[in-house]
């Protein structure tokens, strides 16, 4: 199984611009820049996407997990707060937290964190970047 998405940027770091498609059209020539990935303009980046991309494959994962232990929830929201830092090596993204709040019939707490910890390191997405991943799980 292979996923495709495509990025073109066109000028200097700075003052030029980008934008970025995926190849089933969800989105398609979203602009970004510099302000919209290092400053407070709004609009995309490509963090913002990743922790986009890890919420939904965690959400996911945790849905697989409580299904192994006979468990279907109702609802499962995730937050995913992705850490860039400029280190001495660079721009580097340092940390993700996962904010995940369930709704899980017959589910207890213990369950619960547990399903959470699999999916989290279960997770394609957790297992593709190379920071260090927490997360809170709350049952509703």
């Amino acid at each position: 199984m292979q996923r495709k998405a495509s990025a073109e940027w066109k000028g200097s770091l700075k003052e030029g611009s980008g934008a970025v498609s995926s190849s089933s059209g969800v989105f398609s020539k979203t602009p970004f820049s510099f302000g919209t990935r290092f400053g407070d303009q709004p609009g995309t980046n490509p963090e913002e996407l990743i922790a986009a991309a890890h919420a939904g494959c965690f959400s996911m994962a945790l849905s697989a997990q409580l299904g192994n232990a006979g468990l279907t929830p109702d609802s499962i929201k995730t937050n995913a707060t992705l850490t860039l830092e400029k280190l001495d090596s660079g721009w580097t993204i340092t940390a993700v937290h996962l904010d995940v709040t369930g709704k899980v019939p017959k589910a207890d707490k213990a369950a619960f964190e547990k399903a959470a910890d699999a999916a989290k390191a279960g997770c394609p997405v957790s297992k593709v970047l190379n920071a260090k991943i927490t997360m809170s799980a709350k049952l509703e």
